[in-house]
């Protein structure tokens, strides 16, 4: 069932991938390259990887508002259209799905106090609790775990975060460069403004 939900998750991101290219402005591909990324994170969360699915929307998050607000500063501004009853089905729609997805995680939720993991026990969080201070001889599990278990997971994770700042950084900066008239030496000069 999970490989069945996965691959229709990756057809639909190859589907918002070419809408990417082929939109018809740069707002719609904004929002399409956001489409990607969030099913991605859905994809995650289904392959059980919940802490990357966070990191993915984290980053996603603040890029599709980083990139719809560099958008708009580039003067290009949605069409404005009255949706009427389409618009209010729509939503409506959305919300009764995001509220049936809510109840159904919220039904696999375990009581209180007790953990998802102990219920297998070959779980890895038994392994850290039992053998994080023999194996690595840190006294915090937590530091165990992100620097020596998942040392490699917690590297990809704050390289992503990385590289979304700086794309951040580089689209959001204040100063381009103009190039000049070529000199007389037949070399361009260009100017920081």
């Amino acid at each position: 069932m999970i490989e069945v939900v996965v691959s229709a998750l990756i057809l639909l991101m190859v589907v918002a991938a070419i809408l990417v290219v082929e939109a018809p402005n740069l707002l719609f591909s904004v929002v399409s390259v956001g489409a990607v990324g969030f099913l991605l994170a859905i994809a995650f969360l289904f392959l059980g990887a919940p802490d990357v699915a966070i990191v993915q929307i984290a980053v996603e998050a603040i890029s599709l508002v980083i990139l719809i607000r560099a958008t708009i500063g580039r003067d290009v501004v949605p069409a404005r259209r009255h949706t009427g009853l389409v618009g209010m089905v729509a939503a409506v729609t959305v919300l009764v799905a995001l509220a049936l997805f809510g109840v159904r995680a919220f039904i696999d939720f375990p009581e209180f106090g007790h953990s998802v993991m102990q219920r297998v026990s070959e779980a890895p969080s038994n392994t850290y609790l039992q053998q994080s201070l023999t194996d690595t001889g840190a006294p915090n599990v937590v530091t165990a775990v992100l620097l020596n278990f998942r040392a490699y997971d917690t590297l990809g994770e704050a390289t992503v975060l990385f590289c979304a700042v700086l794309g951040a950084l580089t689209i959001l900066r204040r100063k381009t460069r103009v190039a000049r008239p070529k000199t007389a030496s037949g070399e361009a000069e260009e100017e920081v403004q």
